[in-house]
């Protein structure tokens, strides 16, 4: 499995019963690292809400030429690999790709104008 999955998927294991949340980070439209972050949601058995801190560092380290903030990730410990509404509501439509884990499994999502649209072939490198 890749390491980048299997990262997802222990975060998700380690925070149940709350959403875990983080970072996807690469390069080129690559995703090479999955950065957890914590999730500072008021209730995060529900929502998740990245750290701003985490945020911050992540594109202050893109600008001084690390890597690039491609998109995030969280989990829904009872829920289903599919966008809620609420995920819907916070997506920007920027083009950043969502990984969303549940069920012991990931599905890849792009944050697009017209609402998400599913990636079939993750993008990933380890």
């Amino acid at each position: 499995m890749e390491p980048i999955l299997s990262d997802l998927l222990g975060s998700a294991r380690q925070s149940y019963p709350q959403e875990c949340c983080g970072l996807l980070l690469g390069g080129d439209g690559v995703i090479t690292q999955a950065r957890p972050a914590r999730n500072v949601h008021p209730t995060p058995q529900t929502h998740f809400e990245i750290d701003p801190r985490a945020l911050i560092d992540a594109h202050r380290e893109e600008r001084q030429g690390g890597l690039e903030v491609i998109g995030y990730y969280h989990s829904h410990p009872t829920g289903d690999t599919v966008p809620s509404a609420r995920d819907a509501a916070q997506a920007a439509g920027d083009g950043r790709i969502w990984a969303i884990v549940a069920r012991n499994a990931v599905r890849f999502w792009k944050s697009t104008s017209n609402g998400f649209r599913e990636l079939s072939i993750p993008i990933i490198k380890s």
